[in-house]
């Protein structure tokens, strides 16, 4: 079993969620609510795992606090 780390935002025009697994390209997806986003997100995997494990173009760190004046 291969884990991967989603960067996920909410749309603020549509309310959908919108995810992305950072590095991986083409593995992106969007879904009503997180459980359709993440089921959306896996077959998106899947499909690209398909043709072999990703040479990631990045790596997810983390989130930073960024505090503006």
């Amino acid at each position: 079993m291969r884990h991967y780390t989603a960067v996920i935002e909410r749309c603020a025009q549509t309310g959908f969620y919108v995810g992305y697994i950072p590095g991986f390209p083409g593995a992106h997806s969007q879904g009503a609510d997180l459980d359709e986003l993440n089921g959306n997100l896996r077959e998106v995997l899947e499909m690209l795992l398909e043709e072999g494990e990703p040479q990631l173009e990045a790596e997810f760190v983390g989130t930073q606090m960024v505090a503006v004046a």
